[in-house]
């Protein structure tokens, strides 16, 4: 079974090395049918993302250990990729609450402001400060975020949790982009990804844990839900995306992901029946289009001379 799974491992990457364009877009196809298997409610939220990681550890684990492509670098590079780990568990656990709790379409839409958080973050922390655009960009998706989950909320604080789990999803996911961006620079992708899924499981397990999440008693479409979130939505879509991203522009792959946002919400309205308002759709085309501002280079607005 291992020697199979290697077997399919390389001729995978081997299809793709020359592909990456293709390995984008079959990746953001994988992450976007995420949140309609999670909001299927066949598992709890949190043991949910505990078993996404789990399963994928189970096979990548193996698979570099069979081929030798754990190389670790650095005790500094190995402790930040446990950091970068526990950091994107805890963005699947809360945003899988957030898609539970609310619709896969508001969730989804909510934590793919995330490059709005990269790039407060760039500005505090990073030498590299945000320009002009990022700034036009934030306040457009800001705009787009009001229109997406409506002025009342607003105008009378009532942030539910699902809310609060969405943003802050995102801000998780901000991080773990920050952190990893540094990290993959001296340590390989393969290497990076078994470190960070095994320190997600073990978090999230014991979180679960402390918690009294269930662990077992699951259905058996439950159960194919979690192999299908493991195997899919995290290990190949994950693999894919990194690849695209080594041989991409960071940009381009940045405003590919997006799309994944639109897919999912499309998904979710034709396969759960939920209901888009036309407020919603306009506040998510302006919330998408904040964000793809950001990534533009050149400035808009050009000084008076």
């Amino acid at each position: 079974m291992v020697l199979k799974l290697t077997f399919v491992g390389f001729k995978l990457n081997h299809v793709l090395m020359t592909k990456p364009r293709i390995a984008l877009a079959v990746g953001i196809i994988c992450i976007s049918i995420f949140p309609i298997l999670v909001k299927l409610n066949l598992t709890p939220g949190l043991i949910s993302a505990f078993y996404r990681m789990a399963i994928a550890s189970v096979f990548i684990v193996p698979y570099v250990l069979i081929t030798k492509q754990f190389k670790v670098t650095s005790k500094k590079a190995v402790l930040f990729s446990i950091i970068c780990g526990v950091v994107f568990g805890l963005d699947v656990g809360v945003w899988n609450i957030a898609i539970q709790q609310s619709t896969a379409t508001q969730a989804t839409l909510l934590t793919n402001l995330s490059p709005v958080w990269v790039g407060v973050g760039a500005f505090l922390f990073l030498k590299d400060k945000p320009k002009q655009n990022f700034w036009m960009g934030t306040v457009v998706a800001i705009i787009g975020m009001v229109l997406l989950v409506g002025f009342d909320l607003f105008l009378n604080f009532d942030f539910n949790l699902a809310f609060i789990f969405g943003v802050l999803s995102g801000m998780l996911y901000a991080v773990y982009m920050l952190l990893s961006k540094n990290i993959l620079e001296d340590m390989e992708v393969m290497t990076f990804m078994t470190i960070s899924l095994v320190s997600s499981t073990i978090a999230l397990g014991a979180l679960s844990y402390a918690f009294n999440e269930p662990f077992t008693g699951f259905s058996e479409a439950g159960w194919l839900v979690l192999v299908v979130q493991g195997i899919v939505c995290q290990l190949l879509a994950w693999l894919l995306i990194s690849y695209a991203t080594k041989h991409m522009r960071a940009t381009r792959v940045s405003v590919s992901l997006l799309g994944q946002a639109v897919l999912a919400s499309i998904l979710a309205w034709w396969l759960l029946d939920e209901q888009v308002s036309l407020q919603m759709v306009i506040g998510g085309i302006v919330l998408l289009f904040g964000i793809r501002l950001t990534f533009y280079e050149k400035p808009m607005l050009k000084p008076k001379v």
